[in-house]
């Protein structure tokens, strides 16, 4: 039983001697590390139940609700020898809230036992549904994979990593957008503008198959004919035709060229189909079954030629399934990839989208058609938005060739992290330059709510002062240095009991107590599919490690081994944490 739920099941029974029961008792941490390690509003619950006063007679208020349940608690299961002092050192009242203050030799023995098994960091939970699936990154074939996809890609894959950290069987998957009417333009624009052995020769094809898609959508405006052309092509792909299916699958060959050496370069990885995800076009041949069980339902309206889902009371506009010309569309793949997971993972399994804030109607329909289907229980479909990235107040289109590269916006980060080496005092050289510069890109993004839009800044990316990947992965470094110097070789296997130690310095317990709260900050990150809280959390273990390290000797002090066991537990906690983000954490910088 880990700490939390024995403080809740003492709580329980000191509550069960005042006569309150069937009382959902809540533990979080504050705020502030002075009003203890946990804390509890129990009191206030408890006081507001009907028929409480009598059962209690003489209690006016919250807090003296909260007073005597402390008593109680105090009696029981802190002042007894045997019970001293090993798990709550104090219990206090403030107002009507219940605040725990863990015993230094609880902490302590956690410190030795976490660092001898770094297993036992996180906690995992038990929950009634464990399987995952994860959808994220999804860029377009023959697309740029701009910087407009690296939000989906990092912002899914720290969430697929808190996941799995905190004990859930997570299928992560690329729902890669290899098909739709685009194809159809792409075709139409290879057969008559493009040069396939150019295209195959040259250092990026993709930017060739997307200059030839400009030119479609610029051909189009002067010559409308030219749409018509595109969904024929579209309709043959469909239909099998075999000249249609070979350029697209070049298309395809030509984009996963590129896909896999970025994914390379962000350490990124995707489970499913053998690594690659399950793409649209996996769903071809099982989008009909989707159309039958739709009308099987009633559920599909024919409405000018196309097929459309309406939903009760108007809730939503109506979902096209099927176009005028009977081609697909999104709605019509996702479904097919929806009851495919069903019948893959099973019946409980949850999936998330981690896809742009733009798409949000598109997934509440989904989602609402899926519920009509009786598919999904609500909670089992999740969408996990992102804002966009902002330039000068403009928006990125691939049609009008105004967007920015990945792989250009990488090679830029690298070679401002070199810059920045040859500033920052400390940073030695530009050998972890690539690594500092996508860290840094990735802690950007993950600091902040995701929903939220980014206007880019260089300045703010890589700013070594403060709420940044380059400060967190220096911060690290710099425990590793430490440990570096210290004569004590086996100390990573030799960890001072601090037991034995009485008395501890201000920076000292409230890093001691602050690291003590990893393991449910992280599960609070995962339950709330938010890497922000699990960075706001880093951040500010860093600034605390910092502070310790500036006002205490550590090496040569008469508190070493202590002190380097908090050096020891920072570096090890860092690095958990940046690793779960996505972000690697260099020994030397």
């Amino acid at each position: 039983m880990d700490i939390k739920a024995q403080i809740k099941d003492k709580l329980r029974k000191a509550l069960l001697d005042l006569g309150i029961e069937d009382l959902e008792i809540e533990l979080e941490q504050p705020k502030e590390l002075s009003f203890g390690d946990y804390t509890t509003n129990v009191a206030m619950k408890a006081f507001v139940m009907t028929n409480l006063k009598s059962k209690i007679l003489n209690l006016k208020s919250p807090k003296e609700l909260a007073e005597r349940i402390v008593e109680i608690f105090n009696s029981k299961f802190v002042r007894q020898p045997a019970d001293h002092d090993s798990t709550v050192g104090k219990v206090e009242v403030v107002g009507g809230f219940i605040n725990f203050h863990l015993s230094v030799n609880y902490l302590g023995t956690w410190l030795e036992e976490v660092l001898r098994d770094n297993e036992k960091l996180v906690n995992k939970p038990k929950s009634s549904s464990n399987k995952i699936v994860v959808e994220y990154s999804s860029p377009n074939i023959a697309k740029p994979f701009t910087i407009g996809h690296l939000r989906s890609t990092i912002i899914g894959d720290a969430i697929a990593n808190m996941l799995e950290v905190t004990g859930k069987e997570v299928y992560r998957d690329n729902h890669i957008g290899d098909w739709g009417s685009q194809f159809g333009k792409q075709i139409y624009a290879i057969k008559t503008w493009g040069n396939e052995e150019e295209i195959e020769k040259a250092k990026n094809p993709v930017k060739e198959l997307v200059n030839l898609y400009i030119k479609f959508h610029e051909e189009a405006e002067k010559d409308p004919k030219l749409e018509d052309y595109s969904r024929e092509w579209f309709k043959k792909l469909e239909e099998g035709d075999q000249e249609a299916r070979r350029l697209w699958q070049r298309c395809i060959d030509w984009s996963w060229a590129e896909f896999d050496r970025l994914y390379k370069e962000l350490n990124v990885k995707f489970t499913e189909n053998n690594g690659r995800g399950y793409g649209e076009s996996f769903f071809e041949d099982k989008m009909k079954q989707i159309v039958e069980d739709l009308k099987e339902k009633n559920l599909l309206k024919k409405d000018q030629g196309a097929s459309l889902v309406y939903f009760e009371n108007d809730k939503f506009p109506p979902l096209m399934i099927l176009k005028q010309d009977g081609t697909t569309l999104y709605a019509t793949r996702d479904l097919a990839t929806d009851k495919f997971r069903l019948e893959k993972y099973g019946k409980d399994v949850k999936i998330i989208n981690e896809v742009g804030a733009e798409q949000s109607l598109y997934f509440q329909q989904l989602f609402e058609l899926e519920k009509m289907l009786g598919w999904f229980s609500p909670g089992q479909r999740v969408h996990v938005r992102h804002g966009l990235y902002r330039f000068k107040d403009q928006k990125m289109s691939t049609r009008k060739g105004n967007v920015i590269w990945l792989e250009e916006l990488l090679d830029e980060a690298e070679k401002k992290a070199i810059v920045l080496s040859k500033q920052e005092e400390g940073i030695s050289s530009d050998q972890n330059a690539r690594v500092i510069g996508i860290g840094a890109l990735k802690w950007n993004d993950l600091k902040r709510n995701s929903v939220q839009d980014i206007v880019f800044d260089w300045e703010d990316i890589l700013n070594m002062q403060g709420d940044s990947g380059p400060y967190m992965q220096y911060t690290y470094a710099r425990t590793q240095s430490i440990l570096g110097k210290a004569q004590n070789a086996n100390l990573k296997s030799k960890i001072l009991n601090l037991k034995s130690n009485e008395g501890l310095e201000s920076e000292e317990s409230d890093l001691l107590r602050y690291l003590f709260r990893y393991s449910d900050t992280v599960n609070q990150a995962a339950d709330n599919l938010s890497p922000s809280i699990l960075c706001s959390y880093l951040f500010n273990l860093a600034q605390r490690f910092n502070l310790f390290y500036q006002k205490h000797k550590v090496i040569g002090s008469d508190k070493e081994e202590q002190r380097l066991a908090l050096v020891n537990m920072s570096g090890t906690v860092l690095k958990h944490g940046l690793t779960i983000l996505g972000i690697e954490a260099p020994e030397k910088i």
